[in-house]
């Protein structure tokens, strides 16, 4: 048996242990459990105690001697990092677009002219599992060594059976194969493939008829996501999509209200998605409804950076009381990156979040978003033991030194996975 470890003396230990409501909202963001001169004890894949260095020592006493012990005398400990948002399984790169993006071309420009989304699709056709198995997990790698211990990630650069089902396939056997938990997502309906152009509603029956009931009899996906955008799916045929996609157990997800402002933000509401994605151009209206139904804001600092777009009103959603979650986007057209270290900062500093909100949003919010609150986000008995050392002494200091990765150790089931 492996031996119980106990991380002990933390200058900070930020447990996120539940508050009054699930997701977390208004005030509720900004409780993070914090507890001065933290220790955990993890033991079989589990968080069994969390407390004070003497409460643990007082209550372990008899088995001390048995423990692995982490000595985190001037760190941070929180949970495992968790993005809710991500098109981590693709094809080839889109390095070229970067730079016309800097010549002026803008992202509906480079869609048009065969390059975005499509450019992806040709290149993960082509692609055979095993090399998506190789290239995805080199990222999941990457997402291990910024403290990210949780991440969904979206099928939709396929948009045919054969390679939306490769994509879905790739996730389920990374999640047997890879530390990281990877939660899938179906996103047959990431754009409307060119052999469909002018076609689209006859797309939307091909999707409805014929992926849907293959994605659900195989048990490959948890969510069904759409891009719901101009010159992409209506707000009608996203409803369509969703719609169906619940009646095979899939819980609705929606791209939302990114471009413009799309009705993407109500229609999340209508349909009772988990979350809404991206959000830029919400209206305040979509933002009310989403409060009432308690839909998820899962907001995507980064892509707005990189797109060099004004950031989602993050301030206003939480003040308007929506439930808000962060995440990378990591997707090889417009958030080429798996630094949730990074997307905090840029959540406070553009989108004036405070650090503990951002916090909140990138562990117990973002497992609310992918319906894992269950299981990860939070520092608690039962729990995964799912853990980060970080190389600062407080939350604060996370989201002050920007841009740099302070992990210094992760944990995941309890097995040191980062050193």
């Amino acid at each position: 048996m492996t031996k119980p470890i106990w991380i002990k003396h933390a200058a900070q230990l930020a447990t996120l242990a539940q508050y009054e409501q699930s997701p977390r909202s208004k005030e509720a963001m900004s409780e993070l459990g914090l507890v001065e001169d933290g220790s955990i004890w993890m033991e079989a894949g589990l968080v069994q105690a969390v407390g004070t260095t003497k409460e643990l020592e007082e209550r372990y006493a008899d088995r001390l001697h048995e423990a692995e012990v982490v000595d985190a005398t001037g760190h941070l400990v929180t949970p495992g990092l968790v993005d809710p948002h991500t098109h981590v399984v693709y094809g080839g790169s889109r390095e070229r677009e970067f730079e016309m993006r800097l010549e002026g071309a803008t992202y509906m420009d480079i869609m048009n002219a065969g390059g975005g989304i499509h450019a992806t699709t040709r290149m993960t056709r082509e692609a055979s599992e095993q090399e998506l198995m190789e290239q995805t997990a080199r990222r999941l790698d990457s997402f291990l060594t910024h403290g990210v211990t949780t991440v969904e990630g979206k099928s939709g650069y396929g948009m045919n059976v054969e390679t939306e089902l490769k994509q879905l396939r790739v996730m389920k056997r990374l999640q047997e194969e890879h530390p990281i938990d990877l939660v899938p997502t179906f996103m047959g309906a990431h754009a409307v493939p060119n052999d469909y152009k002018g076609r689209e509603d006859e797309y939307v029956d091909h999707l409805i008829n014929e992926m849907l009931p293959i994605v659900s009899k195989e048990k490959l996906a948890e969510f069904n996501d759409v891009f719901c955008e101009k010159g992409v799916f209506t707000p009608e045929q996203s409803e369509r999509i969703l719609t169906a996609g619940k009646k095979y157990g899939l819980i609705p997800k929606i791209h939302a209200d990114e471009i413009e402002p799309y009705g993407g933000a109500e229609l999340a509401a209508k349909v009772g998605a988990i979350s809404a994605e991206h959000l830029l151009k919400a209206s305040q209206e979509g933002i009310a409804a989403m409060a009432k139904s308690g839909t998820i804001a899962c907001l995507l600092p980064a892509t707005a950076l990189y797109l060099r777009e004004e950031a989602a009103p993050g301030r206003m959603m939480i003040d308007e009381g929506v439930a808000v979650a962060i995440s990378t986007d990591c997707n090889p057209g417009s958030s080429p990156t798996t630094s949730m270290p990074l997307v905090m900062n840029l959540a406070c500093i553009s989108m004036r979040l405070t650090p503990a909100e951002a916090l909140t949003a990138a562990t117990y919010n973002a497992a609310c978003a992918i319906n894992r609150q269950d299981k990860v986000g939070s520092l608690e008995a039962g729990k995964q033991a799912d853990v980060v050392l970080w190389n600062v002494e407080n939350y604060q200091e996370l989201q002050y030194l920007f841009g740099v990765n302070h992990v210094k150790s992760v944990w995941k089931n309890g097995v040191q996975v980062v050193k």
